[in-house]
């Protein structure tokens, strides 16, 4: 009891002295922290947070910056025709660009792990990233030029063709008016007055450089000169123009060439009955003909152009072609990223697979891609946020007259800002636009980082 009295009267304790010196560290900690922070929340703010809200607010006004409008530039924005083609193009890319590119990471990131020189063919792989998307844009405008003379991919596809198809040597060459051929609908040239067998006939043509001609070209000889049987029809086809002036029009002179190579048919009633080829010096001849009149014809395929290749940067494939450009600089991105969740992926399930019999496919399909999703959809994601804002390649590769047909959000943004268009108000609805597509991506992202780290 004496115990217990005296226990309630005693003082109470004193406060520890370190108390209250520790909560002074403590504050005195947050004071240098938020000194340190606070440039980077100033340049943060100053960079991000103001241009924000200040797009938000000029998006009300119009094109002036005097009126306020209110969301008649979000209407205004849905209405106009080149806006509605650049949210096309903007989903074309959201949903092909990062679909291809995980997928062509994921195949290469499983491939490189069987190959020899792996670290080799990464950095191949990955090297892209080190180019501006400017200097790629230079490299593949060049690329998909349409002059097979330039553009590499159509050399490829000129080469490819020929190689098959085959191609005239005489796309520039047409006849003399009034001068024994007459020009068809078709393209194609006949002769004037029928020949019959036993006849010869000299067919002249013009606009051909000597310097375009065939390597192998002759001299040609006048088909007078040609006899022919009694089943035989013979002539020349030359290139009417003399080097240096003179000669006379009609008439095969002497310095003048034959033309090799250019096919020729013989018609009668409407119909090709013999076909024969140009030699060395132009000459021609069918033989084992039926008596009568015939129509000799130089068809059009004689004439025809010369094959330039693919449009690549035409209305219809321009928004691929860039595309993959696109995939070109991501490609190495992507395959590192998986890569590195494939090294941590456990090898005794691998194994153990393996073990059991199943075969390579099946342990891809069923167990790396399943145990690689995390990975594979922040690659995705990633993509995603990354494709929405896509301007340089576009606006490099797309040329003028089909700026409009590839255009994007970005791009669209810009164009009606400053490209041209002078409005901002119109311009900031397109980026607060922009901005509420990507901030879901966003949002999805930093969770997905978080249940990571957890």
């Amino acid at each position: 009891m004496t115990a217990t009295l005296l226990k309630e009267a005693s003082p109470p304790a004193a406060p520890h002295p370190d108390g209250s010196r520790g909560r002074r560290l403590r504050r005195r900690g947050r004071v240098i922290a938020l000194l340190f922070v606070f440039p980077a929340l100033l340049l943060l703010g100053a960079l991000v947070v103001y241009p924000v809200l200040f797009s938000v607010g000029r998006s009300f006004f119009d094109a002036s910056g005097n009126e306020f409008v209110g969301g008649e530039n979000y209407a205004e924005m849905f209405r106009d025709p080149a806006t509605l083609k650049a949210i096309r193009n903007t989903a074309i890319w959201v949903v092909v660009a990062p679909t291809l590119l995980t997928g062509l990471g994921l195949i290469l990131a499983v491939l490189v792990e069987k190959v020899r020189w792996a670290t080799a063919f990464k950095l191949l792989l990955f090297m892209p990233m080190a180019v501006s998307f400017l200097a790629a844009g230079i490299i593949f405008r060049l690329a998909y030029d349409e002059d097979p003379d330039k553009g590499v991919l159509n050399a490829a596809v000129v080469s490819v063709h020929d190689a098959f198809e085959g191609s005239s040597s005489y796309p520039t060459a047409r006849a003399r008016d009034g001068e024994g051929l007459t020009a068809r609908p078709d393209g194609s040239y006949v002769t004037g007055a029928d020949v019959s067998p036993g006849g010869t006939a000299a067919l002249g043509l013009v606009g051909v450089a000597p310097k375009d001609l065939p390597g192998d070209a002759e001299p040609a000889r006048p088909a007078a000169s040609r006899s022919a049987g009694a089943d035989e029809i013979g002539g020349v086809v030359y290139l009417d123009f003399t080097p240096g002036g003179g000669g006379k029009p009609g008439v095969v002179d002497p310095d003048e060439s034959g033309l090799p190579g250019m096919k020729v048919e013989a018609v009668r009633d409407g119909s090709t009955v013999a076909t024969a080829t140009t030699g060395a010096d132009g000459s021609f001849r069918f033989t084992g003909l039926d008596g009568g009149a015939y129509t000799l014809k130089l068809p059009s395929a004689n004439f025809a152009a010369p094959y330039d290749g693919i449009s690549w940067l035409g209305p219809a494939l321009v928004t691929p072609a860039i595309i993959g450009a696109y995939l070109w600089i991501w490609t190495g991105f992507a395959m590192v990223l998986i890569g590195a969740g494939l090294a941590t992926l456990p090898r005794d399930a691998l194994e153990a697979a393996r073990m059991d019999g199943a075969n390579e496919w099946q342990i891809f399909r069923r167990i790396t891609v399943p145990l690689l999703a995390p990975v594979l959809t922040v690659v995705f994601v990633t993509l995603v946020i990354n494709v929405m804002k896509v301007f340089d390649l576009v606006y490099i590769i797309a040329p003028g007259p089909v700026q409009e047909d590839a255009t994007v959000l970005a791009t669209q943004m810009w164009l009606v800002s400053f490209g041209g268009g002078n409005n901002q108000g119109l311009g900031s609805a397109l980026g607060v636009l922009l901005l509420l597509l990507v901030i879901p991506a966003m949002v999805f992202n930093v969770r997905r980082f978080r249940r990571s780290q957890r």
